[in-house]
């Protein structure tokens, strides 16, 4: 069966249309108004192998907050709709990735309990550093945090993450979602050994 999922979340501060496909070959279509956002975006599809389509018109007039903070959430509905009773999956998924000077460590489990450990102080110390070429464009390490959590909540994920080092924020933040990318790609791949649910009590659910 495919694992795709199709996401429609409008609220007063955004619209996002979300396509998920599991299964892909790491196609991005990405619009959220944010260009750095979107190049992370795209490295996650990129790099966890699946399809994504995303539209999101956010209030960025006001802070990038909302349209991050929400597309973490329709993604993790995404995840969370697609892999539905996760009957065969490996489930659990781990990456260290380097990124120049950068390292970064993510670990996750599809365990049915949202939790975000987050250890990127090392990103907060960076200068207070700020991506973007003007001030409308500026993607600040702060919202790494917030796309994190709402992802995991909302995929009912156990999720770790440790920014081991770097000194470059950019870098740091690539290292994020490559190494969330393919900790996902190998925790959403099926097992043709595990019977059911890889859980003894038989059940993933949130």
């Amino acid at each position: 069966m495919k694992r795709i999922a199709k996401i429609k979340r409008h609220t007063a501060e955004t619209k996002i249309d979300l396509t998920l496909n599991v299964d892909g070959r790491g196609k991005s279509d990405v619009k959220t108004g944010i260009p750095f956002f979107d190049h992370m975006l795209t490295l996650l599809a990129k790099h966890s192998l699946c399809d994504l389509r995303l539209r999101c018109k956010g209030d960025i007039e006001i802070d990038f907050h909302h349209t991050v903070e929400d597309c973490g959430i329709a993604l993790g509905q995404a995840f969370a709709q697609a892999l539905g009773d996760k009957r065969g999956i490996k489930r659990y998924g781990w990456s260290r990735v380097p990124m120049d000077e950068a390292r970064v460590e993510a670990t996750l489990d599809f365990s049915g309990r949202p939790v975000l450990v987050y250890e990127g102080k090392r990103l907060m110390k960076a200068g207070g550093a700020v991506i973007g070429r003007t001030a409308s464009e500026r993607f600040t390490p702060q919202l790494v945090e917030e796309f994190l959590r709402a992802l995991a909540t909302s995929a009912a994920m156990n999720l770790h993450i440790v920014i081991q080092s770097g000194r470059d924020a950019h870098h740091m933040i690539e290292g994020v979602f490559k190494a969330l990318a393919k900790a996902l790609d190998l925790a959403c791949q099926r097992d043709a050994r595990v019977k059911g649910v890889p859980s003894t009590k038989g059940t993933l659910s949130r």
